[in-house]
């Protein structure tokens, strides 16, 4: 049988946090080609819920960022606990951050976050919920709305709703059939006009 290429040479892992670990891969990419070495980064799966309430809302919240050193406005989600089932986790995220059960929940998919620099996977949902809990008091520091599709894509557009992983749930979720986001028309594109040749003058 064929050896495959690339191949991974080794592994080494550095735990940074308890959730957060550093993974040095020693690659190679051909026969007798010397190892390169790529770093990625090691954490526990995601979870992205794309939600609808019984009035037609989808819930969103705003929570400050470390990272992008900035608050902003995201899907409810969170990480898998260790055993746990991934729609199991979707229900306590959600719960746990809106105050929604959910209803029905819908599997939109298992990625990649980031082909490039992540190694763990994002699981994302859509959740047809029940009414919200009247005792529901929300975690500290964390703000929950509940808006229209179009207010949803307005806050896109304007920047303000910028998770890429989020935007990629709401677009499975679209794929799917359960959601439906309004489009601006396209805007037109301005023909561009040939200056006009100046007539040849004839000679006498």
């Amino acid at each position: 049988m064929a050896a495959k290429w690339p191949r991974i040479r080794s592994r080494r892992t550095t735990a940074v946090s308890p959730w957060m670990k550093v993974i040095a891969r020693k690659v190679e990419f051909a026969p007798a080609a010397p190892a390169q070495v790529y770093h990625a980064v090691g954490q526990a799966d995601y979870i992205a819920i794309v939600a609808l309430t019984p009035a037609g809302r989808i819930p969103i919240v705003r929570q400050y960022r470390p990272a992008i050193e900035d608050f902003s406005w995201e899907l409810p989600a969170g990480l898998v606990d260790d055993g746990e089932d991934p729609a199991q986790g979707c229900r306590r995220e959600l719960f746990e951050e809106t105050g929604f059960p959910a209803r029905v929940v819908h599997r939109l998919g298992e990625t990649s976050p980031c082909t490039g620099r992540l190694s763990n996977r994002i699981h994302s949902f859509f959740v047809e919920t029940a009414a919200r809990a009247k005792s529901f008091e929300p975690e500290p520091g964390i703000t929950l709305k509940l808006v229209k599709p179009a207010e949803l894509v307005r806050l896109i557009r304007d920047g303000e709703f910028e998770s890429q992983l989020h935007i990629g749930a709401l677009l499975l979720a679209e794929l799917h059939g359960f959601l439906t986001l309004p489009r601006a028309a396209p805007r037109q594109r301005r023909r561009k006009t040939k200056p006009r040749s100046k007539p040849k003058s004839r000679p006498r």
